[in-house]
């Protein structure tokens, strides 16, 4: 087995006397807290799109971010020259940009920071060949293929990333990681008499390439393509105001929208989410738990330290419908004099950090999920949600269903066409009236935010909400 990520193989990003004598001189000029976080990155992809394998890219990216504040000032700068002068350079401009005129000498004594890695890799990506990689695409086509003759067109994606990176600032935090991720997805479109018809399955953790000794790319490629062709008898769906049912581990990303940033404590500084002061009241159904984890190896949004060196955790963000915290990054809290959570995140080394979600779920209740669908007379069962929209500030929010089944008298019927589903995402907290036992992660997911995107996790069991506004066009 190699190394878990957190116990880096080989020289270190940076040694750590260079790392003190950089802080020590970002310092210099004042700042009241300096941090270097260094990046080392390597990365390969494949592509495949209707038979022919049109992408096989692979590269690796080195460099360093400083960021030095000055009160309620902070300055930036980075750089791909990880030696001494580079980074001196880099810290100087940061210092600059901080606009400080205080002087003096800091001596800056670090200490590490041990984090349990979320979990083991067995076979590092690295390692695999490229035809081995491709060979997994050309598998996945032939399956989707296989699956009727109203297959038209068939996309798929490898993807793999290591990501190893160091962080040490002015406080004495001095930690690294080893993050290895793989992941998978295939897209496959049917024709018929409703037209064309897309089905979407994708695979992804915080593991090496063993992720497929435990997932067949044939069987993704069945579950996307029986999607596709099942939607080519599809009707249109209902218009208003109705019971939703969510599948297990597909609805989790509605909740990250339109509750989760929500709960980010930079949204609640600036008080544009309807969470701001509502800590310690009751904001969802009291069969709701609401929890963001970043120790939850192997998903997609597991790592054992953040991005400004401090431990990942598991967040109680809701219990049984009372508010209990927010999410927070490392120098929002230590200028509010608490603790971090360990949600300090940024793309890479180029970026400033901010508050972001992990692996963010809710928790599993105790109904069983077949009786959730035989006590619902009338609604939609929600077996996959698209991309969406989400006001922050008001929680309204619109995404699209992209597999949904009608529900006539307790079981599920016909299939219905992409549509809207249209709320808000404190009211759906305060209307879920049943919860499953069979809770489930969905697929991994990429959350963007400012311009910056990082890999995220989202789950749920089984679950209603007791009304809610389908956008369709059936009369």
């Amino acid at each position: 087995m190699c190394a878990p990520p957190g116990q880096s193989e080989g020289k270190a990003v940076i040694e750590e006397a260079v790392i003190e004598r950089v802080l020590a001189r970002a310092l210099r000029s004042g700042g009241d807290f300096a941090e270097v976080f260094a990046e080392d990155r390597r990365s390969s992809a494949a592509r495949l799109d209707d038979g022919r394998v049109e992408d096989m890219v692979s590269g690796r990216d080195r460099g360093a971010g400083i960021r030095v504040v000055v009160g309620e000032t902070t300055g930036f700068a980075h750089t791909s020259d990880l030696s001494e002068r580079g980074l001196t350079e880099a810290a100087e401009a940061a210092g600059a940009a901080a606009r400080s005129a205080a002087g003096g000498v800091h001596e800056i004594s670090l200490r590490r920071v041990d984090a349990p890695a979320p979990n083991g890799v067995d076979v590092l990506p690295e390692s695999v060949g490229k035809a081995t990689k491709v060979g997994l695409l050309a598998r996945a086509d032939e399956a989707a293929r296989q699956a009727g003759s109203a297959v038209r067109q068939v996309s798929a994606v490898y993807g793999d990333s290591r990501r190893r990176i160091l962080v040490a600032n002015s406080d004495g935090v001095l930690a690294s990681d080893d993050q290895v991720k793989t992941r998978f997805a295939i897209s496959v479109v049917a024709s018929g008499d409703t037209g064309m018809q897309t089905g979407r399955e994708s695979i992804g953790h915080t593991v090496g390439f063993e992720l497929f000794d435990r997932y067949r790319v044939e069987d993704l490629a069945a579950e996307a393509a029986g999607r596709a062709l099942a939607k080519l008898r599809a009707r249109p769906a209902p218009s208003g105001s109705v019971p939703i049912v969510i599948k297990r581990g597909s609805g989790g990303i509605l909740f990250h929208e339109a509750c989760g940033h929500g709960l980010e404590a930079d949204h609640i500084a600036k008080d544009v989410s309807v969470f701001a002061g509502k800590v310690g009241e009751q904001v969802a159904s009291p069969l709701v738990t609401l929890i963001d984890d970043g120790t939850m190896g192997p998903e997609w949004g597991a790592y054992a330290i953040d991005d400004e060196g401090h431990p990942a955790a598991r967040n109680v963000l809701i219990d049984k419908g009372v508010l209990t915290d927010y999410m927070w990054d490392w120098l929002r809290a230590r200028k509010d004099g608490r603790a971090g959570t360990g949600n300090g995140r940024r793309e890479t080394y180029q970026h400033l950090p901010m508050v972001r979600m992990t692996n963010t779920y809710l928790a599993n209740g105790t109904e069983d999920p077949d009786e959730i669908i035989r006590q619902t007379p009338h609604g939609v069962y929600v077996a996959q949600l698209g991309g969406g929209q989400v006001n922050t500030a008001t929680g309204d929010f619109v995404f699209g269903m992209t597999e949904a089944y009608l529900i006539e008298n307790g079981e599920l019927t016909e299939p219905l066409r992409d549509a809207n589903l249209i709320g808000n995402g404190p009211q759906a907290l305060l209307d879920i009236d049943a919860v499953g036992d069979d809770f489930a992660m969905g697929g991994p997911g990429t959350c963007g935010k400012q311009g910056q995107g990082v890999p995220v996790g989202t789950g749920q069991p089984t679950l209603r909400v007791k009304a809610m506004t389908v956008g369709g066009t059936a009369r």
